[in-house]
């Protein structure tokens, strides 16, 4: 405990007792003159004392605001722990007794409006005298990081250039590994005569298509075309997809079985 407060606890107990003493008398009337001290030696009051001696050495009492905003901290980190570091006291109006404060973000913001009773019974209970009637919660801002938020966070250190990655040479069985398996690999061969049936069923298939789907002749725009001739001709596409999709499967079937064929008489 400083010697202001010393000297502040002094002055309220003088106070205090000369209340009591003095709660029979009547209450002299104040001088409105002002004296003059020649010697120094006159009977003085204690709390006169105090306070002259504090005017002399340019000292002053705490005032309750600036205790008020200068352990907010710590009050906040009683009333709600889980706020602390997230909300920082701007001022406080000591005739009203209205604390204004500022959160990080709108959620603090809401958490700290309910818990605004907490808070506003934790700062007078911190700080004695202090008054605290009512919480004015700000409009969001970041918090600004104190001295010992500063200090917590370490220097960036640099960086150090990234050194070239020096390549190994692959060891001896290793590469006699590699070198087997591109020996062992056979490449694909693709036999003449299963390209050329490929190519022959290819060619069947186009002219299929061609009979089944011929080019319609031309029509004039104006000219209406009979109903039943187009039925006709949607039959006649039909059936002559269906025999080309028939052809076609048989074709299909015979040159896979040609190819198995072919195969297993080159394998044996």
């Amino acid at each position: 405990m400083s010697g202001v407060d010393l000297a502040r606890q002094a002055l309220l107990a003088a106070r205090e007792a000369a209340k009591k003493n003095g709660a029979t008398r009547q209450k002299p009337k104040r001088r409105t003159g002002t004296a003059v001290r020649r010697d120094g030696r006159e009977p003085l009051g204690l709390g006169s004392a105090i306070g002259m001696m504090m005017t002399e050495r340019g000292m002053a009492a705490p005032a309750a605001g600036g205790s008020v905003l200068a352990r907010f901290d710590g009050i906040l980190a009683a009333a709600v722990p889980e706020l602390a570091g997230r909300v920082r006291a701007v001022a406080f109006d000591v005739e009203v007794g209205r604390l204004d404060v500022v959160p990080d973000a709108p959620a603090c913001g809401t958490q700290l409006r309910w818990s605004a009773p907490k808070l506003i019974a934790a700062a007078n209970d911190t700080v004695p005298g202090a008054n605290v009637r009512a919480l004015h919660v700000l409009a969001p801002a970041p918090v600004n990081a104190g001295p010992a938020m500063a200090a917590a966070e370490p220097d960036p250190q640099p960086t150090a250039p990234a050194a070239p990655v020096e390549r190994r040479t692959p060891p001896e069985g290793y590469r006699r590994a590699i070198e087997a398996h591109r020996e062992a690999a056979v490449p694909s061969r693709v036999d003449p005569g299963i390209a050329e049936a490929v190519e022959r069923q290819n060619r069947a298939m186009r002219e299929l298509s061609r009979r089944a789907f011929p080019e319609p002749p031309a029509v004039p725009d104006d000219a209406p075309a009979p109903i039943d001739q187009a039925r006709v001709q949607r039959r006649r596409q039909a059936a002559a997809t269906e025999a080309a999709a028939l052809r076609r499967a048989r074709d299909e079937k015979a040159g896979r079985e040609v190819a198995v064929t072919q195969r297993l008489e080159q394998t044996a």
